[in-house]
């Protein structure tokens, strides 16, 4: 869930208490770069969720399925907020891994399980060696950066720095992993929706500028706006047909990783939607931002000056399920006030609209991980919709082996399987 209920759940003070401000190391040499994805890693981050989103749908079993992906190819590590949760998951693990080597396991305070978002932006420079980029943080826009929960969350890539002996290179930029997809030679593609959102006193210019100082960016390409069921909640339900109206999940307003991807430095994915949905009103809407932005891909280059290749990649359709008083999604959002006017009808079942994307994926060595999206009871076409999305990884990754996970109780939270993890490039060899 892209905001917390911190107050509820725990006492900010105690975790602040635990966590003094960790001191700023100088800031390192140049940056050159921020490494792809699809480069060699040394390990993947997750955070141990310690909620679900929405009852029954154990958001720890979308971890778990992760872990048991990767284990045998690839270094984990395995965050933990406190002692007591990483008790909890030492326990759990060992019960199921007998001897797991490649799992490693930290403590670093944290109130969500977005890794992607306020974990380590790994970065070059030109001493080569790494660092870490450190930008603001205000919990997606739902709170300010002085709130509790945010800066519990801002940091966190401090902390890793600390324990990993790296140098951070700061800014008061606003930014989110999820929303930055960079092809490891100096172009980077977000959303402009989010990123002035979060930064609305900022120009493009000088956030292109922060770009080049913390990541090496040499060309920013500005997509216009995301998804419509990653739409702030706090905006009002969507029209999900003539007589249903659809919360969204506590999402970003518009991540670029739910709808646009490098899978090498010069082609990237982009969802597209299936021409038999346009009669659902938030499949229309996705359409015309989508196909807006392929015409800005279109008509861009790399940072060499050379074109993109663009493989679309649909998305599936839209994924409404229900929410009751008591699931944590639910409580925290009947909290907001709804810039439409609306009134949140609490106490009532509500309908919410699940951020679905195959574009949602995380990229390791040997392995990608797909979302899938059919349950029995599901129209048959989702099933098919997944199969087609598998097989299209499959052809842009053919060097790797493709497994789709159910990561539904993920996505209910705002998010998905990329988001929830952060990539940890590969060593330098000559890294102190």
């Amino acid at each position: 869930m892209k905001v917390s209920l911190l107050s509820i759940i725990i006492t900010p003070l105690l975790l602040i208490g635990c966590n003094p401000p960790l001191e700023k190391k100088p800031e390192p040499s140049k940056v050159t770069r921020q490494m792809a994805e699809f480069e060699k890693i040394d390990a993947l981050w997750l955070i141990w969720p310690t909620t679900d989103h929405k009852e029954g749908e154990s958001v720890e079993k979308v971890t778990l399925s992760i872990i048991d992906a990767l284990i045998n190819d690839l270094k984990i590590v395995i965050s933990c907020a406190d002692d007591g949760v990483l008790k909890e998951a030492k326990s759990k693990l060992s019960e199921k891994y007998s001897d797991p080597k490649n799992l490693v396991f930290r403590v670093i305070p944290s109130v969500e399980l977005w890794a992607r978002d306020m974990g380590p932006v790994f970065v070059e420079t030109e001493n080569g060696k790494h660092a870490i980029a450190d930008f603001n943080f205000n919990s997606w826009g739902y709170s300010d950066t002085l709130d509790q929960s945010s800066i519990i969350e801002e940091k966190y890539d401090e902390k890793v720095a600390e324990l990993l002996g790296l140098p951070l290179i700061s800014s008061t930029m606003i930014s989110e992993g999820g929303n930055r997809e960079l092809n490891g030679k100096g172009t980077l593609v977000a959303t402009e929706a989010v990123e002035q959102g979060r930064n609305p006193g900022m120009s493009k210019v000088a956030m292109e500028a922060e770009y080049q100082r913390l990541l090496g960016v040499k060309k920013t390409i500005w997509l216009k706006d995301g998804l419509l069921e990653d739409s702030h909640t706090f905006l009002g339900p969507l029209s999900a047909s003539d007589t249903t109206k659809a919360y969204t999940v506590v999402t970003t307003n518009g991540h670029v990783d739910e709808f646009a991807r490098f899978v090498n430095d010069s082609t990237i994915l982009l969802a597209s939607i299936d021409s038999t949905e346009l009669e659902d009103p938030i499949a229309r809407e996705n359409h015309r931002r989508l196909e807006e932005n392929f015409e800005i891909l279109s008509a861009s280059t790399d940072q060499d000056g050379n074109p993109l290749k663009i493989v679309r990649l649909p998305l599936p359709q839209t994924i409404l399920t229900t929410m009751a008083p008591g699931d944590y999604v639910y409580d925290y959002i009947k909290t907001l006030d709804y810039q439409d006017g609306s009134q949140f009808p609490d106490g009532d079942t509500i309908t919410v609209v699940a951020p679905a994307s195959y574009l949602n994926f995380i990229i390791t060595n040997t392995v990608i991980l797909g979302q899938k999206y059919w349950r029995e009871g599901m129209p048959d076409k989702i099933r098919m919709q997944d199969a087609a999305a598998k097989r299209i990884l499959q052809t842009v990754f053919p060097e790797k082996k493709v497994v789709m996970l159910d990561a539904l109780a993920v996505n209910l939270g705002g998010g998905g399987l990329h988001c929830i993890s952060m990539h940890q490039p590969k060593l330098l060899a000559n890294q102190d």
